[in-house]
């Protein structure tokens, strides 16, 4: 169930006799900064910000802006359904590696459907990662999006760990994917919290099952072609209908920050929807839809401007070591500087160890 924008979030049972299961090092809280005109601002200084962890101000270790090199697993579905919008997909190899991942990144990639297939490890050769991208194929009608995002989350984890005095390379997630998971072991907010943990920022690119359909040439059993039960809601006169992660008119009332926060807390509850939008704002990251005006090599464009204009505050937390949701709230110090839109991450949960 999605919890509504005036409910407080309930917060599960507290232990303090638990011991802590996660040791946090270091958190990287990475923040975008626009101005009233929605133009990404740079100009700022580690002396301009103030970061609370739990509602504690903590000292910024590590400042940036958007020059830490990148690792980036790349997660790719390959499912039947979205075989139509494979070919602009398969285009946008050189668009990743010159726009997102330049001269310092590295990129893995995967494939899903009904299995995950780790078609790349980590590379810096950009013909590989292009080469890659360009041989995609679409395969069984499943798609277990959460499981590939579990794979993806341990081969960053997988890097070496970063430290007060070396924060390492940035930690990127890149799905491009339906917004829905068919078939997947894993929860989609047990992912999430290791995703927070492990300090990887999640963007992704919506590709649209209704796209897919008006590409296809016409068949007689035409919409099995997509998964049932993904036209909540009849039709716009005039327009085909969409999926739920499609339509404006169910995303108007959903408080992602808030559902990112309660899917972290309660890890064994399943989410159903608004999977992508999710999973990019509980950790700082951006969701792109593809199905209006936004062709898919245009996201990848904007995640790489965003990726390298953005700033990356790291920290190791004190003063505050309970277990539970640690809320991460980021704000300017000037007054002049009121007018900005800061977005990052909400923050991370730590567990205790029989959890």
């Amino acid at each position: 169930m999605v919890p509504r924008p005036d409910v407080p979030i309930q917060q599960p049972p507290r232990r303090v006799d638990a011991a802590i299961k996660a040791k946090v090092v270091l958190v990287n809280a990475p923040v975008t900064v626009r101005d009233s005109k929605d133009q990404i601002v740079t100009s700022l200084e580690a002396a301009d910000f103030r970061l609370t962890d739990h509602g504690v101000q903590q000292n910024i270790s590590h400042f940036d802006v958007g020059g830490d090199p990148i690792s980036m697993v790349i997660l790719f579905e390959t499912s039947s359904r979205v075989a139509p919008l494979l070919p602009p997909v398969q285009k946008s190899g050189i668009v990743i590696t010159e726009t997102i991942l330049g001269a310092n990144g590295e990129a893995a990639i995967l494939g899903f459907n009904d299995t995950i297939d780790k078609l790349l490890p980590f590379s810096k050769n950009a013909d590989q990662i292009q080469k890659s991208v360009a041989q995609l194929r679409a395969s069984t009608s499943g798609s277990r999006l959460y499981d590939a995002m579990a794979v993806g989350v341990e081969m960053l984890s997988g890097l070496p760990e970063a430290t007060p005095t070396t924060p390492g390379r940035r930690r990127i997630m890149l799905i491009v994917s339906e917004a829905a998971d068919y078939g997947s072991q894993a929860k989609l907010g047990e992912v999430l919290r290791k995703a927070q943990l492990a300090n990887i920022t999640i963007y992704s690119v919506g590709l649209s099952t209704t796209k897919a359909l008006l590409k296809t040439e016409p068949k007689q059993n035409r919409t099995d072609i997509a998964p049932p039960g993904t036209y909540p809601l009849p039709p716009i006169p005039g327009s085909p209908p969409l999926p739920a992660d499609e339509d404006p008119r169910l995303n108007n009332n959903v408080d992602l920050m808030a559902l990112a926060v309660w899917a972290v807390s309660h890890v064994k509850d399943q989410i159903s929807a608004h999977a992508l939008e999710l999973a990019a704002t509980a950790t700082g990251g951006a969701h792109f839809a593809t199905f209006k005006d936004r062709t898919i090599e245009k996201a990848l464009d904007e995640i790489g401007g965003e990726l390298h204009t953005q700033y990356t505050l790291g920290y190791s937390p004190s003063g505050t070591t309970e277990e539970g949701f640690h809320e991460i709230k980021v704000s300017l110090v000037n007054p002049r500087y009121r007018n900005l839109k800061l977005r990052s991450r909400p923050g991370y949960y730590v567990s205790a160890s029989d959890e």
